[in-house]
């Protein structure tokens, strides 16, 4: 009996372990891509939803093994609760858990469609750049190389969700390419709460290289993507001003509040602001429905002087 305790309580440590590798990422990203799935799949079934998670969560952790293995004295300084800091599990055995995720993530896409897993071996291939091949160094690389495999975890995930698993809506389509770029240019919001142990590790982030430019570009960037966004999904008056007053807030916030405390909070800020534009592909099918999707024509109109300010 004694036996089985301690072995129960072995197994329950070990998954709580992994969850760890998970669990700062859970508002920043499985939360707002599996909100964003649901959106743009539609869901087909509500027990789809499990599966759905599941996908993007097994996905986001291969990533977060393979990212934490490789600076845990960063971890130290900047997140010291995250396992291998913590000494919940050494770097050798993440490693061997890193690895065993590929075929594990590869084989659960195969169950669905070879579409998925191309959108599967793809995020495995861009995590690899990313964290093995140093595409983190740089603040361009880093920002875009983060970008895109957000886009592949919202692909994937959309693609299980859905009723077919071989191809996006072209509202889906519209959606995750949409937010690729609103995360490839905001994506340095995240990087201010962490800039004392990106120093000496020798990660040269937006905010590190520019620390001037990089605040006044997420305090303009945040309030001008709000607006777009309100425009382009046809928001009703009153949810168009409440999300472009709350974009304006949390832009402002990180130019005029720049503790390192305050911008931990500003990133929390962010993170609703960013789960809150994952939900408009809903909006979109509940007031239009399948037959449409959204136009650019406003900005062809812009461009063409047509719009005047």
């Amino acid at each position: 009996m004694a036996i089985q305790s301690f072995g129960l309580r072995k197994i329950f440590s070990d998954l709580y372990t992994v969850f760890l590798f998970t669990q700062s990422d859970i508002r920043i990203a499985l939360i707002p891509v599996t909100l964003f799935a649901v959106a743009a799949a539609p869901l087909s079934n509500p027990l789809r939803l499990f599966d759905t998670v599941l996908w993007i969560w097994l996905h986001l952790l291969q990533f977060d093994v393979a990212n934490q293995i490789k600076a845990p004295d960063e971890d130290k300084i900047n997140k010291p609760s995250r396992p291998i800091p913590a000494g919940r599990i050494t770097v050798h055995d993440a490693t061997i858990l890193r690895w065993a995720l590929v075929p594990i993530c590869l084989a659960y896409s195969a169950m669905y469609s070879v579409q998925l897993t191309f959108v599967s071996l793809s995020m495995l291939l861009f995590t690899a750049w990313y964290n093995e091949h140093d595409g983190d160094k740089q603040p361009l690389s880093k920002n875009v190389l983060t970008a895109i495999m957000y886009g592949c975890l919202e692909m994937g995930g959309t693609l299980v969700a859905a009723r077919d698993h071989t191809q996006l809506s072209p509202t889906g389509q519209i959606a995750t390419e949409l937010t690729v770029a609103v995360f490839s240019s905001t994506l340095h919001a995240q990087d201010f709460k962490d800039a004392d142990g990106d120093r000496q590790t020798g990660r040269r982030t937006f905010p590190i290289a520019y620390p001037v430019i990089s605040r006044i570009a997420i305090g303009l960037a945040i309030p001008l993507w709000s607006v777009f966004l309100a425009i382009l999904w046809e928001l009703d008056v009153l949810s168009a001003t409440a999300f472009v007053a709350y974009g304006c807030f949390v832009g402002a916030r990180f130019m005029l509040y720049r503790s390192g405390q305050d911008d931990k909070r500003s990133c929390k800020y962010y993170s609703t602001w960013f789960s809150l534009h994952h939900l408009f592909p809903a909006y979109w099918y509940y007031y239009h429905g399948d037959n449409g999707h959204p136009s650019l024509a406003f900005v062809e109109h812009i461009l063409d002087g047509s719009i005047v300010a």
